[in-house]
Protein backbone atom coordinates (compact mmCIF):
# COMPACT_ATOMS: atom_id res chain seq x y z
CA UNK A 1 0.00 0.00 0.00
CA UNK A 2 1.30 3.53 -0.68
CA UNK A 3 0.00 6.62 1.04
CA UNK A 4 0.89 10.15 -0.31
CA UNK A 5 0.23 13.40 1.05
CA UNK A 6 -1.94 14.69 -1.73
CA UNK A 7 -1.54 19.04 -2.82
CA UNK A 8 -4.31 18.35 -5.39
CA UNK A 9 -7.88 20.09 -5.43
CA UNK A 10 -9.78 16.91 -4.32
CA UNK A 11 -13.07 16.74 -5.85
CA UNK A 12 -16.18 14.56 -4.48
CA UNK A 13 -18.47 12.72 -6.85
CA UNK A 14 -20.52 11.34 -4.46
CA UNK A 15 -20.76 10.23 -0.85
CA UNK A 16 -18.01 7.49 -1.53
CA UNK A 17 -16.13 8.41 -4.57
CA UNK A 18 -13.91 11.54 -5.00
CA UNK A 19 -11.47 12.79 -8.11
CA UNK A 20 -8.02 13.82 -7.54
CA UNK A 21 -6.86 15.02 -11.06
CA UNK A 22 -7.76 12.62 -13.20
CA UNK A 23 -7.98 9.67 -11.22
CA UNK A 24 -11.05 8.43 -9.60
CA UNK A 25 -10.42 7.25 -5.81
CA UNK A 26 -12.95 4.70 -4.09
CA UNK A 27 -13.07 5.14 -0.64
CA UNK A 28 -12.44 1.57 0.09
CA UNK A 29 -14.00 1.04 3.53
CA UNK A 30 -17.49 2.67 3.18
CA UNK A 31 -20.48 2.57 1.05
CA UNK A 32 -22.48 6.02 0.99
CA UNK A 33 -26.05 6.50 -1.01
CA UNK A 34 -26.31 6.82 -4.18
CA UNK A 35 -26.45 10.16 -6.21
CA UNK A 36 -27.07 9.61 -9.77
CA UNK A 37 -28.31 6.04 -9.25
CA UNK A 38 -30.33 6.47 -6.42
CA UNK A 39 -33.30 3.68 -6.14
CA UNK A 40 -35.66 6.07 -4.21
CA UNK A 41 -35.74 10.10 -3.05
CA UNK A 42 -34.59 9.74 -0.04
CA UNK A 43 -31.40 7.70 -1.18
CA UNK A 44 -30.80 10.48 -3.61
CA UNK A 45 -31.41 13.29 -1.04
CA UNK A 46 -28.84 11.20 1.90
CA UNK A 47 -26.67 10.53 -1.18
CA UNK A 48 -26.27 14.84 -1.34
CA UNK A 49 -26.02 15.14 2.21
CA UNK A 50 -22.88 12.81 2.17
CA UNK A 51 -21.31 14.27 -0.94
CA UNK A 52 -21.40 17.84 0.34
CA UNK A 53 -19.67 16.86 3.86
CA UNK A 54 -17.20 14.57 1.95
CA UNK A 55 -16.27 17.19 0.03
CA UNK A 56 -16.36 19.92 3.90
CA UNK A 57 -14.17 17.21 5.07
CA UNK A 58 -11.37 16.97 2.09
CA UNK A 59 -11.68 21.11 2.18
CA UNK A 60 -10.77 20.90 6.09
CA UNK A 61 -6.91 20.10 5.62
CA UNK A 62 -4.29 17.59 5.61
CA UNK A 63 -4.86 14.81 3.09
CA UNK A 64 -3.79 11.33 3.15
CA UNK A 65 -4.81 8.75 0.60
CA UNK A 66 -3.76 5.63 0.92
CA UNK A 67 -4.22 3.19 -2.10
CA UNK A 68 -4.92 -0.04 -2.12
CA UNK A 69 -6.24 -2.81 0.05
CA UNK A 70 -3.77 -5.29 0.38
CA UNK A 71 -5.10 -7.30 -2.63
CA UNK A 72 -5.81 -4.92 -4.86
CA UNK A 73 -5.64 -1.71 -5.96
CA UNK A 74 -8.25 -0.75 -8.36
CA UNK A 75 -12.03 -2.10 -8.27
CA UNK A 76 -14.19 -3.16 -11.46
CA UNK A 77 -14.90 0.09 -12.75
CA UNK A 78 -10.86 0.99 -12.77
CA UNK A 79 -11.38 3.69 -9.60
CA UNK A 80 -8.17 3.30 -7.25
CA UNK A 81 -9.44 2.07 -3.96
CA UNK A 82 -8.06 3.93 -1.11
CA UNK A 83 -8.20 4.85 2.46
CA UNK A 84 -8.58 8.42 2.94
CA UNK A 85 -8.31 10.40 6.06
CA UNK A 86 -7.88 14.15 7.14
CA UNK A 87 -5.74 15.36 10.27
CA UNK A 88 -4.99 11.72 10.88
CA UNK A 89 -8.67 10.62 10.72
CA UNK A 90 -10.43 8.05 8.39
CA UNK A 91 -12.91 9.70 6.32
CA UNK A 92 -14.85 7.00 5.50
CA UNK A 93 -14.90 6.56 9.66
CA UNK A 94 -16.41 10.09 9.99
CA UNK A 95 -19.10 9.46 7.31
CA UNK A 96 -20.11 5.68 8.79
CA UNK A 97 -19.95 7.84 12.40
CA UNK A 98 -22.22 10.81 11.13
CA UNK A 99 -24.61 7.86 9.71
CA UNK A 100 -23.49 9.15 5.41
CA UNK A 101 -22.30 6.24 5.34
CA UNK A 102 -21.68 2.19 6.37
CA UNK A 103 -19.34 0.19 6.58
CA UNK A 104 -18.39 -1.90 3.27
CA UNK A 105 -19.64 -5.55 4.07
CA UNK A 106 -18.54 -6.92 0.25
CA UNK A 107 -21.78 -5.70 -1.67
CA UNK A 108 -24.13 -2.86 -1.69
CA UNK A 109 -26.65 -3.01 0.87
CA UNK A 110 -30.32 -1.13 0.47
CA UNK A 111 -30.94 2.28 1.37
CA UNK A 112 -34.56 2.27 0.48
CA UNK A 113 -35.81 0.45 3.37
CA UNK A 114 -36.24 -2.67 1.40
Amino acid sequence: MLALLFALTLTAVDGDTLKAGPETIRILNIDAPETRHAKCDAERRLGHVAKRRLQELLDDGEIVITRGDGKRMTDRYGRTLARVSVHGDDVGDRLVAEDLARPWKGKRQPWCGE
